[in-house]
């Protein structure tokens, strides 16, 4: 398989208050994708499942989220989430809670080898 990188999107996200470490990580892959169209999988003559897509979340707590929810965001393609420590937690001024801030890379990939894609 000669899986080529096509995409790299950057986004943040945040649970300002319920301090959701799940939430915030959805966010920030939201915002990653949201400020784009990109017609990646017809350009190189795809279809848009073809799209194998890597997730990496970065949260202070990385195992306070639920990897499920953040892979059910991508409505096609192949989607592997991976968390690792990262992002910021802020404590409130009155020290009850904190933000939670999370930081998202998505990377869109193709095999550039399978049938019916152009190379």
């Amino acid at each position: 398989m000669a899986k080529t990188r096509i995409a790299l999107e950057l986004g943040m996200g945040t649970s300002l208050r319920r301090q959701d470490y799940t939430k915030a990580a959805c966010r920030a892959v939201e915002d990653a994708l949201w400020h784009n169209s990109l017609s990646l999988a017809e350009a190189f003559g795809f279809e848009k499942s073809d799209m194998i897509i890597d997730v990496e979340i970065g949260v202070q707590c990385p195992q306070q989220v639920d990897i499920d929810k953040v892979a059910a965001i991508f409505p096609y393609g192949q989607a592997s989430v991976q968390v690792v420590e990262g992002g910021l937690d802020i404590d409130k001024p009155d020290g009850l809670g904190r933000t939670i801030i999370a930081n998202a890379a998505v990377v869109v990939y193709f095999d550039m080898e399978a049938a019916g894609g152009k190379a």
